[in-house]
């Protein structure tokens, strides 16, 4: 009955994941906030409030396996979903039509996850005010990252939509007032939270039912299923012919589930949070740091001679998922 209700739990998940994105397009369209504002914010976390609700609900359980495994193994997951759409849209070369933007993104996501890294593999449990030193540092990484980036010269002109799209993406649009899509995005975030929090408790207990370990199901299980709002996000972004959009939203997933991992030290109130998880999360945190840098590689190279040499950097990423996923399962 646990893996109905689980199910249960992702289906729910990504349906109000997907109803917050369309809500926060309206209020990025018909408010005075901007689309910057409302896309690096509000679209942000909304898109990685599963990852919130459930690292924080786990924590609340007791399950801190859980709660960081489902941060870096959605960041696993999400390097794996944009590899994946870019073998199936091989012929189309995406990595060659998107912005050089992104290289600041992905440095930030690097460096966020060389210091979750670096923590894992120190374990110093120093707090301030309750709180690991090192999720500060990640914490003030993040901040100081982001308010640099903020103050770089504005990205290149993306890939526009065609007519027909924009006339469909307007009439979902006009059809909610500012006030009606703020109330729902609220509502929306509710369910999320109460679906998050089923996700850590029914999983914990499939853990324990099928002797996988919390490692295994939070890093796997669990990221995989509140990665799916973002997977979905990627492939309808692809689809409007808008690469930038699509790898935008991976990369900044990223980063702020990063913030997510520095924050639920907050909700954890016997030491530091990273230094009493299990080692396998070293493992993680290795594939995130390697597969992001291939995919760093994959958006800089210059134009391949052919299809083959372009799809090697996403078929290394595609492996070394899997490598990552059976090492985590391995213990």
């Amino acid at each position: 009955m646990v893996f109905v209700w689980f199910i249960l739990a992702a289906a729910v998940t990504v349906f109000a994941a997907i109803k917050l994105s369309r809500y926060a397009d309206v209020i990025s369209s018909k408010t005075s906030m901007g689309g910057l504002l409302v896309g690096t914010l509000l679209l942000a976390g909304a898109t990685s409030l599963p990852e919130v609700t459930t690292s924080i609900s786990a924590v609340v359980i007791g399950n801190v396996d859980i709660a960081v495994g489902n941060v870096l193994g959605s960041n696993l997951f999400n390097l794996f979903i944009i590899a994946c759409f870019d073998l199936y849209f091989r012929k189309k070369r995406l990595y060659q039509w998107a912005s050089k933007d992104h290289l600041y993104t992905a440095g930030l996501g690097i460096l966020l996850t060389l210091l979750a890294l670096t923590a894992l593999l120190l374990q110093i449990d120093y707090q301030v005010l309750g709180i690991g030193i090192d999720s500060f540092v990640i914490a003030i990484a993040y901040i100081v990252g982001i308010f640099i980036i903020s103050r770089l010269p504005k990205p290149t002109q993306v890939e526009q939509p065609s007519e027909v799209e924009k006339a469909d993406n307007h009439a979902v649009a006009s059809s909610l007032t500012p006030k009606q899509a703020i109330i729902r995005f609220i509502i929306a975030a509710i369910v999320i939270m109460g679906a998050g929090t089923a996700l850590s408790v029914t999983g914990d207990q499939i853990a324990v039912i099928t002797g996988l370990g919390s490692s295994f199901v939070g890093s796997f299980l669990i990221a995989a299923t509140t990665s799916l709002p973002e997977a979905i996000a990627v492939f309808v972004a692809l689809r409007l012919k808008n690469v930038n959009l699509a790898l935008g939203s991976i990369l900044g997933s990223n980063i702020f589930n990063m913030l997510i991992l520095a924050g639920s030290d907050i909700a954890y109130r016997s030491g530091s949070i990273i230094a009493d998880v299990s080692d396998s999360h070293i493992v993680t945190a290795s594939g995130v740091l390697i597969l992001s840098i291939v995919l760093l590689y994959s958006v800089v190279q210059k134009k391949p001679r052919s299809t083959f040499v372009y799809i090697i950097p996403s078929l290394l990423i595609v492996i070394g998922y899997f490598i990552s996923s059976y090492l985590i399962f391995m213990g």
